[in-house]
C-alpha cells in the first residue's frame, strides 16, 4: 500500500485567529483534521490537543485503556481504536478546559480517517467531514452532528462534556481512490458538486488542496478553511496509463 498524501489550512477572509489543525501521519496511515469551536474561548488550543491526542494514542506503542462499546462490536480492531482514541483526546481537552477557567467551554471538532491496507476506518464528532472519491464520483461518508438551519448550532463536539459518542465508518479503498477530510470553512462555501469537479480535473493532492482552499476564499471565506487529501496511489503501469490517456485526450482536442 502506498498512500500519498497532503493537506492545507487557511484562516479564510472573516476570522482573525485560525483554529483548524489538521496532522498528516503518512506512514502510519494517520490523518486528523479538527476545528475548534468558534465563539467559545481556546478553540485553538482545544482542536491542538485533541489532534495531538488521537495521534499519540495511535502511534504509541501503549494502547488506550478503554473498553470496546456494545454499539462499536462489529467493526474491525483498528477502527475501534480510533474511536478509543477519539474519546480520549475528548476526556483531555475535557479536563484541561475545568483546569483553566479562561479555557472553560473550549470544544472542537474532529474528523480522522486511519488507513490499513486497502481499508480506511473514520471518526467523527461534529461537521467536519470525510468523502471518498471512487469511480469518477464523490461520497459523502459522514453526517454533520450541528443544525444547520441554526447558524450552525453544534450537537456534538469534543470537550464539552466528560464522555462523548463518536459516530464510525468504514470503507474499502481501491487503488486511485481519494479521501477527503475537510472543515466547515471548505463546504460552507464549496458545494458538492464543486468539490468532485475538483477530484475529476486534478489529481495530485497537493493541487486539489491548493485548489479548494482558493474556491473557499473566492467564495468569501467565511470561517477558517482545512482541506486533507489522502490518495491510495495507484501501481507505475496505472499511472503511465492515466498520463497516455491525458496526452490522447489533449491531442484529440488540439486537432478537433
Amino acid at each position: 500500500m502506498r498512500l500519498r498524501a497532503a493537506g492545507r489550512t487557511d484562516v479564510g477572509r472573516v476570522r482573525a485567529l485560525n483554529e483548524d489543525v489538521f496532522s498528516l501521519h503518512t506512514r502510519d496511515g494517520l490523518f486528523v483534521v479538527c476545528d475548534g469551536m468558534g465563539g467559545c474561548p481556546a478553540g485553538e488550543v482545544a482542536s491542538q490537543i485533541a489532534a495531538d491526542a488521537i495521534v499519540g494514542a495511535l502511534t504509541s506503542r501503549t494502547p488506550v485503556t478503554d473498553s470496546p462499546r456494545v454499539e462499536e462490536r462489529g467493526y474491525l480492531a483498528q477502527t475501534v481504536r480510533l474511536a478509543e482514541a477519539v474519546r480520549h483526546s475528548n476526556q483531555i481537552v475535557f479536563s484541561r478546559a475545568q483546569e483553566d477557567p479562561s479555557r472553560a467551554g473550549m470544544g472542537t471538532t474532529v474528523v480522522g480517517a486511519w488507513i490499513n491496507g486497502h481499508v480506511a476506518s473514520i471518526a467523527h464528532v461534529g461537521d467536519s467531514r470525510a468523502y471518498l472519491w471512487h469511480g469518477d464520483a464523490l461520497e459523502r461518508l459522514t453526517c454533520d452532528h450541528a443544525l444547520v438551519e441554526q447558524q450552525n448550532v453544534l450537537l456534538r463536539a469534543l470537550g464539552r462534556e466528560p464522555d462523548v459518542d463518536v459516530e464510525l465508518t468504514e470503507v474499502l479503498m481501491q487503488r486511485g481512490d481519494c479521501l477527503l477530510l475537510c472543515s466547515d470553512g471548505l463546504t460552507r462555501a464549496v458545494p458538492d458538486r464543486a468539490l468532485s469537479q475538483a477530484f475529476g480535473d486534478i489529481r495530485d493532492p497537493q493541487r486539489v488542496c491548493d485548489y479548494l482552499v482558493d474556491a473557499a476564499n473566492r467564495s468569501g471565506g467565511p470561517d477558517n478553511i482545512t482541506v486533507v487529501v489522502v490518495e491510495l496511489a495507484a501501481g507505475w503501469a496505472r499511472r503511465m496509463a492515466t498520463v497516455f490517456d491525458a496526452i490522447r485526450w489533449r491531442r484529440t482536442r488540439w486537432r478537433s
